[in-house]
């Protein structure tokens, strides 16, 4: 499968868990018979170091590389932690002892829950900060939906302006992935 491919199928998988994780308490219809919105978000964001793959070769895009590869692993340590969570079920009381003990575990607080998963959507707006001269929208598309998805959700906590500005940084990669090809077409 190519590259292009396997960003595409990423990016809608980690809109969908998006779209679950927007629905807040009816988020316990998509955790049954397991928790899909958060399967959806593993495989989405493990799919999403393709963009590595597929962008220009220069100095800031090792920069980004390393940025985008590091927010994956925590996005894995984030997903993992929440198949935890979930695994308690109806046990509010063990459910609640474990966020105490991640609280106050900054080794695992920092890296896996509080900075780490931000590393993903900053390393690929860095990506797409490459073409912000030769596809200016596509690209402010991705810088701006980055942090708009952290703010929508850890500070207006609105599942519906997560969504959109989680759609509009994925539209914008998906625009650079094929901004290119159009190009080279009009071009020949």
């Amino acid at each position: 499968m190519k590259p292009k491919s396997i960003c595409l199928i990423g990016l809608l998988f980690f809109v969908l868990s998006y779209i679950m994780f927007s629905q807040g308490s009816k988020l316990a219809y998509f955790q049954k018979p397991i928790d899909f919105a958060h399967w959806f978000n593993l495989i989405g964001a493990i799919l999403l170091i393709s963009f590595n793959k597929v962008f220009p070769k220069n100095n800031l895009h090792s920069v980004a590389s390393f940025l985008t590869t590091l927010g994956v692993i925590a996005h894995i340590g984030l997903c993992t932690i929440d198949f935890i969570m979930w695994s308690f079920g109806n046990d509010d009381i063990a459910r609640t002892e474990l966020s105490k003990h991640i609280s106050n575990t900054p080794s695992i607080l920092y890296p896996f829950i509080i900075i780490g998963p931000s590393l993903l959507f900053i390393g690929l707006a860095v990506h797409a900060s490459n073409f912000i001269k030769t596809h200016p929208i596509s690209s402010l598309m991705v810088i701006v939906g980055a942090p708009a998805v952290g703010f929508s959700f850890f500070i207006l906590k609105n599942g519906v302006s997560m969504v959109l500005s989680c759609v509009l940084f994925a539209l914008g990669l998906i625009l650079l992935l094929y901004g290119n090809e159009k190009q080279k077409i009009v071009t020949e």
